[in-house]
């Protein structure tokens, strides 16, 4: 398998593996800056795959921080894998993650973030933002870029297949879809709606985001706060009960 490439905001580079045995596209994001960034690792089996894309764009030893939403394979699985090839980088993510899985995972203390704290790469700022279940996990947090806009944010608007790198159009639709048909699934609680989904999913949607980063489907470029809205509403409809 080969990843592709794409610059999806200036030097936030999306690289993105599609799995037919999955029949889903599994995406990492390369933030380029002083201290280089990459959002979720991939699997481990990946790693050859996903490290070469990274090459492409910088030197993988000089990346600093490694991140993800949850601890998971698809979002940490290759994390030792990447600790062994940039020795100077550290993986950041909350108190739960970190205590939990990560310092136990990795045998190299993880950069705890607090809720809204900032991690400053050089010209770029993103800020660290809980968000416990939602994708999922009690772990859970996603990461907004402030200077361009940039909302990383995980396994929210899954779309299946091999879609295009970055839409201007409906991305809304096909993650309504995806939902629908999972609900018949072994997978159908891999988004769980808690008293807390809304309010996450409005805080996020009052960031204004410009990009957003998707891990499974396409990214997408303009009204960011506007697709968060209408997902939210197709969540509460779809999973919590609750007709908008």
């Amino acid at each position: 398998m080969d990843s592709t490439i794409t610059e999806i905001a200036p030097s936030v580079f999306r690289i993105s593996t599609f799995h037919a045995d999955y029949g889903m596209q599994f995406n990492q994001f390369l933030v380029r800056d002083d201290e280089p960034l990459l959002f979720h690792t991939g699997f481990r089996a990946l790693f050859p795959t996903t490290c070469a894309a990274v090459r492409s764009v910088l030197d993988p030893a000089t990346l600093r921080w490694i991140t993800f939403s949850h601890f998971e394979g698809d979002e940490s699985g290759a994390l030792n894998e990447w600790l062994a090839v940039a020795p100077r980088a550290q993986a950041a993510c909350g108190l739960v993650g970190a205590v939990t899985s990560v310092n136990d995972f990795t045998g190299r203390p993880a950069r705890v973030l607090e809720d809204g704290e900032v991690l400053e790469l050089g010209t770029r700022r993103l800020q660290f933002l809980r968000t416990p279940q939602v994708p999922h996990g009690w772990d859970a947090s996603l990461l907004f870029e402030q200077t361009e806009r940039t909302l990383f944010c995980s396994d929210l608007f899954f779309q299946p297949a091999d879609p295009p790198p970055l839409s201007e159009g409906d991305i809304v639709g096909p993650a309504r879809d995806a939902i629908l048909a999972n609900r018949s699934t072994p997978f159908a609680n891999d988004l769980p709606y808690t008293p807390h989904t809304d309010a996450t999913i409005a805080r996020l949607a009052a960031l204004a985001p410009r990009t957003l980063a998707v891990m499974h489907g396409s990214s997408y470029r303009g009204d960011g706060g506007r697709a968060l809205r209408e997902l939210g509403a197709v969540i509460a409809a779809a999973l919590g009960g609750r007709e908008r």
